[in-house]
């Protein structure tokens, strides 16, 4: 049986399983990470040296076991797994240097395999600091077996599957491109791989002005969009006046929280329906969607502990202060109690679907949709008085500002009708004042392509911080 087929099959059976089973399969492959990470991650290995051992493996171990043991592991943070890259990664050949110098700094290599077998993506910052993330090859795997594995019969009703019969699948990517975001590697990956998929996905960037975006649009026909919700609301309302002209089948979103009223935009708008994935660079498979529509996390590939401010364990039915993840099929750059910094909530009782897999709900990640008045007008409260006003996605701005050389950390506030203001942290040894003018030209470029010229670009002395209930937030308007 080759690898490829082994994951599927193993997928396959924990899915009809029983939470035991699920159970046994977190427990055997958390004492493997945590042993390849503690020999073979100089990291780690400091981390750890008072952990004790993983007990073996036992009939009797139980689930209580498990969490008692991953409750010694320390949590783990992107800052300080980023200023300890080159001993964080289990392999001596990948260095930090190494990967901007042959691939994070060239465009053009975006979804190629790093060393011949490495997927690299870095992170947008959500939660206020960027990451390099990089995937071996069971990982990669793993990633790709899970969701048509586990969505198989959930993914698209018969009545949308044979509704493609006819136009085929067009995918439109509605992301942030220029840079190695998990998104985009893994649409650009994909169209490397085969000619077929290239000429049936495309990225449509949405830092491009809104006009040429739609326009672009009208000429791909997509029948899948895929990407930011924020961007598809932007669309919802282009189509609705008129200058949009798509006729998709299905709208997948990601990347941001979803609220029900802008669901229910697009899909009256764009005439299809949309669903929601609750993914993230670092777990590139962590949750599957069920035909209840809920979400469940692929704990057989995935620990997910939801915790309040101190890392304590909190109950199923409670909202999380912040969530700890460990990536159970990577090894060349162990993720073990991760913070990603999402509130979640696990539910209480078992779905109604029959999964063994935990129903998990998402209350984080999101960003607000800014409005400044187009070029030559003026707005009153937040509204042009003639009644026109350019919309700005809140991760196409946040990239425009997290791209500029020596931005460590960043958030951006709408402050007034044409007025930003922008918190900086920057990298050791980067001049505040030049940081700020690149900051500055880069947002003025970027405005007046949106057709929103005259936006005041305000630097506040304040560094970025977190809101009240804990979040960091980039982008929203005040």
């Amino acid at each position: 049986m080759t690898r490829t087929a082994g994951i599927a099959w193993d997928i396959w059976r924990a899915g009809r399983g029983s939470q035991d089973a699920i159970d046994r399969r977190q427990r055997d492959r958390l004492a493997a990470l945590v042993e390849c990470a503690r020999s073979a991650s100089p990291f780690y290995r400091r981390l750890y040296r008072d952990v004790p051992d993983m007990v073996p493996d036992s009939a009797a171990d139980s689930a209580t076991d498990r969490a008692t043991y991953i409750g010694e592991l320390p949590p783990v943070g992107k800052r300080e797994l980023m200023e300890n890259f080159d001993d964080w990664v289990t392999d001596p050949h990948i260095t930090l240097t190494g990967l901007k110098r042959d691939l994070l700094d060239d465009p053009s290599r975006i979804g190629s395999l790093y060393r011949g077998q490495y997927l690299v993506v870095t992170t947008s910052g959500s939660t206020g600091e960027p990451a390099v993330l990089v995937h071996d090859r069971t990982s990669q795997l793993v990633a790709s077996l899970l969701g048509p594995i586990r969505e198989r019969r959930t993914l698209m009703a018969a009545k949308e599957a044979r509704a493609f019969l006819h136009p085929g699948l067009r995918a439109a990517a509605l992301i942030a491109d220029g840079d190695h975001f998990a998104g985009v590697v893994l649409t650009e990956s994909a169209r490397r791989r085969s000619p077929r998929i290239a000429r049936r996905v495309r990225v449509f960037s949405v830092l491009r002005p809104l006009p040429d975006l739609v326009a672009d649009l009208n000429d791909f026909l997509p029948t899948v969009l895929y990407g930011y919700p924020s961007a598809m609301v932007q669309l919802a309302a282009e189509q609705k006046a008129g200058r949009l002209r798509i006729h998709p089948l299905l709208a997948v979103a990601s990347g941001e929280s979803l609220a029900a009223h802008a669901a229910a935009e697009i899909e009256a708008a764009l005439g299809c329906r949309i669903t929601v994935r609750y993914l993230a660079s670092e777990a590139l498979a962590l949750t599957s969607r069920c035909r209840q529509g809920l979400l469940h996390v692929n704990a057989d590939w995935n620990i997910v502990e939801p915790v309040d401010d101190a890392f304590r364990p909190v109950p199923p039915g409670e909202l999380s202060h912040t969530v700890l993840v460990t990536n159970l099929a990577n090894r060349v750059q162990p993720l073990i109690r991760y913070n990603l910094g999402d509130r979640v909530q696990l539910a209480a009782g078992p779905c109604a679907c029959g999964s063994p897999f935990p129903t998990l709900r998402v209350g984080g990640r999101s960003g607000d949709v800014l409005s400044f008045a187009a070029a030559g007008g003026a707005m009153l409260q937040g509204a042009r008085l003639d009644g026109k006003v350019v919309t700005v996605l809140p991760l196409a701005l946040g990239t425009v500002i997290e791209e500029t050389a020596g931005v460590r950390r960043f958030q951006a506030i709408r402050t007034g009708p044409g007025s930003l203001t922008v918190r900086l942290e920057l990298w050791p040894g980067a001049a505040t004042a030049a940081v700020r003018t690149a900051v500055g030209e880069r947002l003025g470029a970027f405005f007046r392509a949106q057709g929103a010229a005259g936006v005041d670009v305000l630097f506040s002395d304040e560094p970025p911080r977190p809101d009240r209930s804990g979040k960091f937030r980039e982008v929203w308007s005040a």
